[in-house]
C-alpha cells in the first residue's frame, strides 16, 4: 500500500513538472515546425495544389470552397452587366425594337443571378442569351466549361478529404502504457492495440523507432537519433489477424537498446519510443497508418496487461475493453543482464565440466587382492 502511494504521489505531483517534449503525440499527431523556410519553397505549395488543399484543416477548405463558387458568380455576373451595358441592353438605356445579346438582365442583380444559373446549369427561366452578339456566345461557353473545372476540383476535393484513411486509423488504438515483463522465458516490452471496428487491416505490419539523443566517437551529437525496435506477435509481424486486441512485444536481448536498462534507471532515461501500424483499409483499399508514442513515464516494468477476450455462454468471443489499458504487478527481474547471467549460471550447473588436476592411473592387482 505504501509503494502505491509513493507511485501516485510522484506521478502526480512531480510528473506534471517534468512534462517530456514529444516528436509525436499520444494519438499520431507530430510535434514539429519548420523556420526559415524560404519563400521559393513555399511556393512549391501552391504547385501542389491538390494535396495542400487536401491537408488543408476543415474550417479552411469550407472557407475557400464557398468563396470559390460565390466569387466566380459575382465575377462573371460583372461580365454580364458589362456586356449588357456595352451592348446597351439595360433599361436606362431605353431600347425600342432592340434584341439584346441576354433577354430580361435589368440590372446587377439579374446580372448575377443570370451568372448562378448558368454556371450550376438549373435553368434560365425567361432568361437567356439570344444569337445577337458573338461576345455573349463565348462568354457562355467559357464560363460553362470554367464552372464545370470548379465543381470537379471542389467537390472532388470534400470527398477525398472525407474519404481519407487517416479517419479509419481513428478506430485503432494503442494502450497508455507499454509493460516490461517476462514472455516466453524471456523479458519483453509488450504494448496492446486494438481494432475497434469489425472490418480487417489487410497486410498489416507493425514497427517500431526509439528516438533518442546519441554523440557520435566523433563528437557530433545527433538529436531524435532513430534505432529500429522490432516488434512481434506469436504468429509474426507481417499480415496480422486483426480481429481482436493483440498484445504485441519486443524481446530485450543483447541486441536491443533496453538491455542495459533496468528497473530503476528506466524512469531516468531520455527515450521515446514511437509505435507504427500500417494497413490496407478492406473497405476502401486505401492505406492508412496508425502511430503513437510512449516516454519512459509511460513504460511500467514489472507488469503484465490483464486478460480482456472472454468466451460467452452463447459460444461468443467477448472483449472488455474496460480492462484494455489495465495492467497487473507480476515478478520481473529488475535488468535484461540479471536475467541473462542466471539462465547462464543455470546451463553452467546443468554441464559437466572435467578437472584437468585429475589423472586417471591405472592400479595393478596384487596376488593378495586376487586372493
Amino acid at each position: 500500500m505504501l509503494k502505491y502511494l509513493r507511485k501516485w504521489f510522484v506521478t502526480h505531483f512531480f510528473g506534471h513538472s517534468r512534462q517530456r517534449a514529444r516528436l509525436v503525440s499520444k494519438d499520431g499527431r507530430c510535434n514539429i515546425e519548420f523556420g526559415n523556410v524560404q519563400a521559393q519553397s513555399r511556393f512549391i505549395f501552391f504547385v501542389d495544389i491538390w494535396t495542400t488543399v487536401l491537408d488543408l484543416k476543415w474550417r479552411y477548405k469550407m472557407t475557400i470552397f464557398i468563396t470559390a463558387f460565390l466569387g466566380s458568380w459575382f465575377l462573371f455576373g460583372l461580365l454580364w452587366y458589362a456586356v449588357a451595358y456595352i451592348h446597351k441592353d439595360l433599361p436606362e438605356f431605353h431600347p425600342v425594337n432592340h434584341t439584346p445579346c441576354v433577354e430580361n438582365i435589368n440590372g446587377l442583380t439579374s446580372a448575377f443571378l443570370f451568372s448562378l444559373e448558368t454556371q450550376v446549369t438549373i435553368g434560365y427561366g425567361f432568361r437567356c442569351v439570344t444569337e445577337q452578339c458573338g461576345t455573349a456566345i463565348f462568354l457562355l461557353i467559357f464560363q460553362s466549361i470554367l464552372g464545370v473545372i470548379i465543381n470537379s476540383f471542389m467537390c472532388g476535393a470534400i470527398l477525398a478529404k472525407i474519404s481519407r484513411s487517416k479517419k479509419r486509423a481513428k478506430t485503432i488504438t494503442f494502450s497508455k502504457n507499454a509493460v516490461i515483463s517476462k514472455r516466453g522465458g524471456k523479458l519483453c516490452l509488450l504494448i496492446r492495440v486494438a481494432n475497434l471496428r469489425k472490418s480487417l487491416l489487410i497486410g498489416s505490419h507493425i514497427y517500431g523507432k526509439l528516438l533518442k539523443t546519441t554523440v557520435t566517437p566523433e563528437g557530433e551529437t545527433i538529436i531524435l537519433d532513430q534505432i529500429n525496435i522490432n516488434f512481434v506477435v506469436d504468429a509474426g509481424n507481417e499480415n496480422l489477424f486483426f480481429i481482436s486486441p493483440l498484445t504485441i512485444y519486443h524481446v530485450i536481448d543483447h541486441n536491443s537498446p533496453f538491455f542495459h536498462m533496468a528497473a530503476e534507471t528506466l524512469p531516468h532515461q531520455d527515450f521515446e519510443l514511437v509505435v507504427f501500424l500500417d494497413g490496407t483499409v478492406e473497405s476502401t483499399s486505401a492505406t492508412c497508418q496508425v502511430r503513437t508514442s510512449y516516454v519512459p513515464e509511460e513504460v511500467l516494468w514489472g507488469y503484465r496487461f490483464a486478460p480482456i477476450v472472454s468466451k460467452t455462454k452463447e459460444g461468443k468471443y467477448r472483449v472488455d475493453f474496460h480492462n484494455f489499458s489495465k495492467t497487473v504487478e507480476v515478478e520481473t527481474p529488475h535488468c535484461a543482464m540479471c536475467l541473462y547471467n542466471e539462465k547462464d549460471a543455470r546451463a553452467r550447473m546443468k554441464k559437466g565440466y572435467d578437472n584437468p588436476n585429475f589423472i586417471l592411473s591405472e592400479v595393478n592387482e596384487t596376488d593378495d587382492t586376487k586372493m
